[in-house]
């Protein structure tokens, strides 16, 4: 190896005493003939480098706004590399109001449509939607605010009523609220109806007016079937149809006796008609005769010792106990030889006389008290 030069050996020496950034900076290969450095900064923007620090001729850089800035309608938002250098670049971004707001009841004119830019002090106009009617004592504008944003709007538009609701023939019309823009009605029947069509209507907008979005349903009577058939029974003047709270009654024909209730009804359920229950049953008559029950008859004592051969003193009162039943007796008689005497009779039932201080107490239907009456007596 070649001892090194006195010459470069200074060169050396000067080189190892600058700092080591100066140093990189001189080894770093200089940029190309007209190539530019970093473009420019630009007032509340930032440029979109892609990584790179060095941009050849006829390179463009492009600006993007900051949070909270707007670029300005018209304003140039770029640069150029040319001849070495950056062209011109005016503040294209400014502050502005967001958006102006959406409000249920108008929209933006359609000149501010596609604008984004409102700087302080610039006002936007609406228009009312469709539904809606302009009230013209309010006014239809907005401001942009110093703190930049939007003055509150006034309700400057109201809502559009709809046509009065028809009667529906035997049901109802329920408003619950009102009759403007978005107003719901529901639609119901009579009892003994049932609803064919909607069972509510909306007020919508209509061209250039509001109306009805449903058409108004009918009620239509509902009709039971054909009354159920009674063995041994008949209906009395049946009619060809019945509706929600007709009738029909049954009868039993001869020979027969109706058991429960004699009338069932048509009702409701489902929308559908049907007959109440239970049915009422025609049952054969019982024709067995009932036996009759025995009759206390008090006999007081008495001191005469004859008895006369005439109608005894009674007195007797009855009441049909059945087909062939014979009536109930209460009888008093005052018969001298009649005491301390026990008689049984053998009849349909059992006669039985006893002494009970003074008084007897016969137990007999009223066949046989005729028997002892008129026959013993006689003895």
């Amino acid at each position: 190896m070649s001892p090194v030069r006195p010459r470069a050996r200074a060169v050396l020496s000067l080189l190892g005493g600058l700092g080591p950034q100066l140093l990189l900076l001189l080894l770093r290969p200089l940029a190309a003939s007209g190539d530019c450095s970093l473009p420019p900064d630009v007032p509340n923007a930032q440029a979109a480098l892609g990584g790179l620090t060095s941009f050849p001729e006829k390179r463009t850089v492009t600006y993007k706004c900051n949070r909270g800035f707007v670029k300005v309608p018209g304003k140039a938002d770029s640069v150029i590399c040319e001849n070495n250098k950056w062209s011109e670049l005016a503040v294209f971004c400014n502050r502005s109001c967001d958006v102006p707001t959406r409000l249920l009841f108008a929209s933006l004119k359609k000149s501010y449509s596609q604008q984004n830019y409102f700087p302080e002090g610039t006002t936007v106009e609406y228009e009312c939607r469709q539904g809606y009617i302009r009230d013209p004592s309010l006014s239809g504008n907005i401001t942009c605010l110093q703190n930049f944003v939007w003055s509150k709007p006034d309700r400057f538009c109201k809502k559009k009523s709809c046509p009065k609701p028809r009667e529906i023939e035997n049901g109802h019309v329920n408003i619950t609220t009102d009759i403007l823009l978005g107003a719901t009605i529901y639609f119901s029947c009579n009892a003994g109806y049932k609803l064919v069509g909607a069972t509510f209507s909306f007020c919508a907008p209509v061209g250039n007016t509001v109306g009805w979005t449903n058409e108004f349903p009918e009620c239509q009577e509902i009709l039971c079937p054909e009354p159920p058939k009674v063995d041994h029974g008949m209906i009395q003047e049946k009619q060809n149809s019945y509706a929600y709270g007709q009738s029909v009654t049954y009868k039993c024909m001869e020979g027969f006796t109706l058991h429960g209730e004699s009338s069932i009804y048509c009702t409701v359920k489902d929308d559908q008609g049907e007959w109440s229950g239970p049915l009422p049953q025609c049952r054969e008559t019982d024709v067995t005769p009932t036996v009759p029950k025995s009759t206390e008859v008090n006999v007081p004592a008495a001191k005469s010792t004859a008895v006369p051969r005439t109608t005894p003193r009674f007195h007797a009162t009855g009441t049909p106990q059945g087909r062939g039943s014979a009536p109930s007796v209460a009888s008093t008689v005052a018969s001298d030889n009649l005491y301390n005497k026990e008689i049984a009779f053998i009849d349909s039932t059992a006669m039985h006389m006893r002494d009970t201080n003074d008084t007897r107490t016969l137990h007999l239907n009223a066949k046989t008290l005729n028997f002892f009456l008129f026959n013993f007596a006689k003895k």
